[in-house]
């Protein structure tokens, strides 16, 4: 018998939205839903109502007065000076209504799948509507008002007394989750994302390793531009087998942003849909090693919303299911419903074709760095210069 899963969801979540022309678009939750629904692989007693987080809970990250600046945002009272100093108002995060109410039912979602697994409900639960990871303690950045998953695991301990890995595969560092942690030994983070030389936020360096009590508990992989499948997942099934048996966590929460895949228009990683099947498959693993399988998944990035994240996501919840229903063509009636709409020709597959791109020259120099770069950052747990984990 499969794992009890939750799928946490409703329409409301495509309300946080910057405008038709920003990168960031939550329509791709609803592409997603819909392919799921197509393949007979999500229920209606699967799905969950998010709700919206109280401040209460928005607090244990946030400050009050950043809360109520995004609140006054929202309904146009906030002078624009006194936006920017917040990271509002800008190119990646500009105001739009009601943006407190969107933000918090995103962290709200993220919470509710907390619950459905703490408690038992659920051993699985994802909220595709989550992963706003660059959010900072009383700033907006890059797309994102609030972060959920620093709420969440703040949340998670409050609440449950858990120990929480965090692992995110965004092409951009999760570095709001990461500062929120940082000097945390009750919070492992790991971050595999494209180096920060050509991309935002330009952090998630090697030795970005935590601070005081926390130091040895934060794990960063720049990968190079336009590393491939093969060399990504390397660094990914190496760092993650070993930061959890370093940690040995009590939950495992995944960030699943799906922008390392060659078509990203805002990414330089020459990833295919190869990764985004591997990726849920080791953390599911990873989660019944450790956690009992409690395993929490949230979204994140992804920017082509038609080719590549309804492709991806939908992967995440056919692992959680334990449906092998993915492989092949996609359903031709979702084909035929939304290329009417799309810019670009949809997929017909699951999986890219072998020669979706040319050849990149500096495949085995890119490998190469990757491996040291891989090696750098397990050389405390490989050395075993912190020692066990605690637990």
């Amino acid at each position: 018998m499969t794992d009890a899963c939750s799928f946490v969801f409703s329409e409301e979540l495509l309300n946080y939205k910057f405008g038709n022309n920003h990168p960031f678009n939550q329509f791709r939750l609803k592409l997603t839903v819909d392919l799921l629904h197509r393949l007979y692989a999500l229920d209606n007693i699967q799905i969950v109502t998010p709700r919206m987080a109280t401040e209460e809970e928005l607090c244990l990250v946030h400050d009050p007065s950043y809360i109520d600046a995004v609140k006054m945002a929202g309904y146009g009272k906030l002078p624009q000076q006194v936006a920017e100093n917040y990271g509002l108002g800008t190119e990646d995060t500009p105001i739009f209504p009601k943006m407190h109410e969107a933000s918090a039912l995103l962290v709200g979602g993220t919470l509710t799948a907390v619950d459905q697994v703490m408690t038992g409900q659920a051993v699985h639960a994802l909220h595709l509507g989550g992963g706003l990871h660059h959010g900072f303690r009383g700033k907006a950045s890059g797309f994102c008002i609030y972060n959920d998953s620093s709420v969440a695991i703040k949340y998670l301990q409050k609440k449950y007394n858990a120990r929480v890995l965090y692992v995110d595969t965004d092409a951009h560092h999760g570095d709001g989750v990461q500062w929120s942690f940082y000097d945390d030994p009750d919070v492992c983070t790991l971050s595999i994302h494209e180096t920060g030389r050509y991309l935002f936020p330009g952090t998630g360096n090697v030795n970005e390793r935590g601070h005081g009590k926390g130091y040895g508990y934060s794990f960063n992989i720049p990968v190079d531009a336009f590393t491939e499948d093969d060399s990504w997942l390397h660094v990914y099934t190496q760092s993650i087998k070993e930061v959890a048996a370093f940690f040995k966590p009590d939950v495992i929460l995944t960030q699943n942003g799906a922008d390392s895949h060659y078509y990203d228009p805002l990414t330089h990683l020459s990833a295919t849909m190869k990764i985004y099947r591997e990726i849920p498959k080791l953390a599911h693993e990873i989660a019944h090693q450790y956690c009992g399988g409690k395993w929490i998944a949230v979204g994140g990035g992804g920017y082509d919303i038609w080719r590549v994240v309804p492709r991806a996501w939908a992967l995440i919840w056919l692992e959680m299911t334990e449906n092998s229903n993915c492989y092949g063509s996609l359903p031709q009636d979702w084909i035929e419903y939304w290329q009417e709409k799309a810019p670009v020709s949809l997929p017909m597959n699951w999986d890219d074709p072998a020669d979706l791109y040319k050849p990149i020259p500096r495949k085995a120099e890119i490998t190469e760095k990757n491996l040291l770069t891989l090696e750098k950052s397990l050389y405390p747990i490989r050395n075993n210069q912190k020692g066990e984990s605690k637990k």
